[in-house]
C-alpha cells in the first residue's frame, strides 16, 4: 500500500512538471491574450459516477495539456488532486484549470456529481456561460442530474448533453433521449448516432456532416478519422442517418425562424447545408430553446473531440451575455465574482475569480463591494486545478487565481475602487429605478447558502488542540460555505452543520491528514424538513374586538407543490379574483408574508420547517382598522388550517 502510494505522488508531481513545460498552459501564460470570442467558461455537471472526470482528463490529453492520461480508479488524475478525492475515487470539490483546443480557450470546471456536494455546484454555475451535462448511457437522467440541471436553469445557462458510457451493453441513446426530454422537459437535438458491430461502439456518424467518425485505438484514440458517408457505401447506415437529419431539421426549424425561412425558400428539409444547421442550432442553444447531444465513451476514448468541438459551435462565449448584464455598468472597469477559495499550503488562501469587465493585475488593490473595504491582490494564476501558473494580468471573460486576499469569501463582488462601485450602482439604479431589492442584491453576496441536513458535535482530542481546531473550521468554511459551524451554549460543544453523513465524514478527514487534530465526532442527527404532494386550498374567517375597534379578517389560501426549492407567495389573478387581489395595499400584503413564513417554520406532523410549497392568495378582505398584526395572524392560522385539511 505504502509502495502504490508512492507510485502514484512520483506519477502526479511528473504530470505536473510536464504541464509546467506544456505548449497549451505557456501559450495561456503569453500576454497576447485570446480573443474574447474565442473564450468558453464551462463546467461539467452529472450524476456521480456518470463520468465527468473521466471526461475531462481526455480532454486534457487531446488537448496536449497533458502527456498521459490518468484514471479514477488509479487516483491520478487532474482536477482530483485532493487526497479524499484520490482515495473515495469521487470529486469533492470543483477544480479549474484552462486550455487551448483549436485556438479556443476553455475555462473548464469540473463538478461533483454527489449530492452533498452540491453547493460547490452552486458556486461554479453562477460564473458559467455554458455546461455539459454529462449522463450513464445505461441510466440516462438520474437523482444529481435533475437536481444540477435545476440549478442551471436558475442561471438560464446553455447546454450540451454528451451520453457517456455507450460502449456498454445496457447502454441505450435513445431511451437517454427520451429521459431527457420527460424528465428535464428540454427539446432535445441529437447531432450524431452511434454505430454499432454486433452490440460493440466503433465510432459515431455526425448527422450534420454526414461522416462517420472513428477513433485509432492504438494511440488512445488521439488520431480522429472522418469518412463521409454514402448510400452505395453503406445503404442502411446512411437512410438512418439521413432520416435523424431531417429530424433534426425538422426540430430546428420549429424553433429558429431563420431557418424555418431558408427551408421554405429550398422547400426541402434535405438540402440545408451543414453550416446553416451549425448556425440554428448555437442561435437555438444560446437562446435556450434546445440541447445539442452527443454521444461516446470517454473511458474508451470515444466521442471526446467531438464534444470539444460542439463546445466552440454551440456554447457562448463572454461576448455572448445578455445586453442587460448587470456588469456592464462597470463599463471597461475591473468587475470580478468569487466563486472559490482553497487554502493553498505555500501560498494561504487562493480565491477564484470570474472577471465580468476590465483586466486584473498583478499586485493590484482590489475593492470588496459586498464588504465595502480594500485588499490587496499579491499574486496572480491561471489554475490548472492544484497547479497555478503565475501571470501579470488577466483579462476580461477569463477565470483568475489571486492570493493575499484575507477578507474576501464566496459570492462577493470586487472592482477597482469605491469610486467605481459607486459610479457603477448609480447608473444601475438611474435605469432601475423601481428594482432596489434587485440592484442592492446584485451588488451583495451571490452565493445562496444552504440549510445544513445533518448535525454533529466535534471534539479536539484535548483543550491544548483547540485553538488549531478553531482555526483549522475557520479555513474549511471559508473554502466550503455549505459547512456550518456555531458553538452551542448550553452543552459548549462546537456543532458542525453539513449537507449529508459524507460531507460531514470528509471534513473529520481532513482535519485529522490536512491539519494533523486527531478530533472525535458525536451521533448525526438530522435536520428534518416538511412538506406536501397535493394541492389543498381553504378558508378562514377571524374576528377580534380590541377596544372599540372590531379587527376582522377573511382569507383564502392553498399550498401547491414547488420543487424549484424556493417558497413563493402566489397570488391568484383569475377573472374572479383579479379585482380583490389588485386591491390590497402593500402594507397589508407584507403582513400576509410575514404570517406565510412564520407558519411555515414549523408543520404539524414533526413541527419541522415546511419546504418545497407554493403559497397563493385567492381572496382576502379586511375590515376598516384592522391591524397588521391581526392580517399576520390570520394568515398563518390559515395556513396551519390548510395544512390540518391535508391531513384528515
Amino acid at each position: 500500500m505504502l509502495k502504490h502510494n508512492i507510485l502514484k505522488t512520483s506519477w502526479c508531481k511528473l504530470r505536473t512538471r510536464y504541464m509546467h513545460k506544456n505548449a497549451s498552459l505557456s501559450e495561456a501564460s503569453k500576454s497576447k491574450e485570446c480573443a474574447i470570442s474565442r473564450i468558453r467558461n464551462i463546467g461539467i455537471l452529472a450524476h456521480i459516477d456518470a463520468g465527468k472526470t473521466t471526461t475531462t482528463e481526455r480532454m486534457l490529453y487531446y488537448s496536449g495539456l497533458i502527456r498521459n492520461m490518468g484514471e479514477v480508479h488509479h487516483g491520478n488524475t487532474v482536477t482530483d488532486y485532493m487526497e479524499q478525492e484520490r482515495q473515495r475515487g469521487i470529486t469533492i470539490t470543483s477544480a479549474a484549470v484552462t486550455f487551448n483546443w483549436k485556438d479556443y480557450r476553455f475555462n473548464l470546471i469540473d463538478t461533483p456529481g454527489h449530492i452533498d456536494f452540491t453547493m460547490e455546484v452552486e458556486q461554479t454555475l453562477q460564473i458559467l456561460d455554458g455546461a455539459i451535462v454529462v449522463l450513464d448511457g445505461s441510466a440516462g437522467v438520474e437523482a444529481q442530474t435533475l437536481t444540477v440541471s435545476r440549478q442551471a436553469d436558475r442561471y438560464n445557462i446553455p447546454r450540451i448533453i454528451y451520453v457517456n458510457k455507450m460502449d456498454r451493453a445496457d447502454a441505450d441513446f435513445d431511451m437517454s433521449l427520451r429521459s431527457v426530454e420527460s424528465k428535464l422537459n428540454v427539446e432535445t437535438l441529437p447531432i450524431q448516432i452511434p454505430v454499432l458491430n454486433a452490440g460493440v461502439l466503433e465510432g459515431i456518424v455526425d448527422v450534420i456532416t454526414m461522416e462517420k467518425l472513428t477513433f485509432d485505438k492504438k494511440h488512445q484514440g488521439m488520431n480522429l478519422i472522418k469518412a463521409k458517408i454514402f448510400e452505395s457505401d453503406d445503404g442502411r447506415l446512411w437512410d438512418v442517418a439521413s432520416e435523424k437529419r431531417r429530424l433534426l431539421t425538422d426540430k430546428l426549424s420549429s424553433l429558429d425562424d431563420k431557418l424555418a425561412d431558408i427551408i421554405i425558400e429550398q422547400e426541402s428539409l434535405d438540402n440545408v447545408q451543414p453550416q446553416m444547421l451549425v448556425d440554428s442550432l448555437r442561435r437555438v442553444t444560446i437562446g435556450r430553446k434546445g440541447v445539442p447531444v452527443t454521444l461516446g465513451s470517454s473511458y474508451k476514448n470515444i466521442g471526446v473531440q467531438p464534444l470539444m468541438d460542439s463546445v466552440i459551435l454551440y456554447l457562448p462565449s463572454p461576448t455572448n451575455l445578455d445586453q442587460l448584464n448587470p456588469y456592464r455598468y462597470f463599463a471597461n472597469n475591473l468587475a470580478a465574482r468569487v466563486f472559490k477559495i482553497v487554502h493553498d499550503k505555500q501560498r494561504g488562501p487562493i480565491t477564484f475569480f470570474r472577471i465580468y469587465s476590465g483586466n486584473m493585475k498583478k499586485g493590484q488593490k482590489l475593492y470588496n463591494v459586498t464588504r465595502e473595504q480594500s485588499e490587496q491582490c499579491t499574486r496572480l494564476y491561471v489554475a490548472c486545478a492544484d497547479d497555478y501558473k503565475e501571470m501579470a494580468e488577466v483579462s476580461y471573460g477569463n477565470i483568475a487565481a489571486v492570493s493575499g486576499l484575507k477578507s474576501t469569501i464566496t459570492g462577493d463582488l470586487v472592482t477597482a475602487s469605491a469610486s467605481v462601485a459607486n459610479r457603477a450602482k448609480q447608473s444601475m439604479l438611474e435605469e432601475n429605478p423601481n428594482r432596489l431589492d434587485y440592484v442592492d442584491n446584485f451588488f451583495a453576496s451571490g452565493v445562496k447558502l444552504l440549510d445544513p441536513v445533518f448535525f454533529c458535535s466535534i471534539e479536539p482530542p484535548s483543550l491544548s488542540a483547540q485553538s488549531a481546531l478553531e482555526t483549522a473550521l475557520q479555513e474549511l468554511q471559508r473554502e466550503d460555505p455549505s459547512l456550518h459551524v456555531k458553538n452551542d451554549l448550553e452543552t459548549e460543544q462546537i456543532v458542525l452543520g453539513g449537507m449529508g453523513e459524507l460531507h460531514i465524514d470528509i471534513i473529520k478527514q481532513r482535519i485529522r491528514t490536512e491539519y494533523k487534530i486527531d478530533v472525535d465526532l458525536g451521533p448525526l442527527q438530522i435536520a428534518y424538513k416538511e412538506t406536501i404532494q397535493d394541492p389543498v386550498k381553504d378558508t378562514l374567517s377571524v374576528e377580534h374586538r380590541v377596544g372599540q375597534t372590531t379587527h376582522k379578517v377573511t382569507i383564502t389560501m392553498s399550498l401547491i407543490p414547488n420543487y424549484e426549492g424556493k417558497t413563493k407567495l402566489l397570488l391568484d389573478r383569475s377573472s374572479e379574483t383579479a379585482s380583490n387581489i389588485d386591491s390590497i395595499h402593500p402594507r397589508v400584503m407584507s403582513a400576509i408574508k410575514n404570517g406565510v413564513n412564520a407558519a411555515l417554520l414549523h408543520g404539524l406532523k414533526l413541527s419541522c420547517p415546511v419546504i418545497n410549497v407554493g403559497v397563493k392568495l385567492h381572496w382576502l378582505e379586511v375590515a376598516r382598522g384592522t391591524s397588521d398584526t391581526i392580517v399576520s395572524a390570520a394568515a398563518l392560522q390559515c395556513i396551519r388550517k390548510v395544512v390540518t385539511s391535508r391531513r384528515k
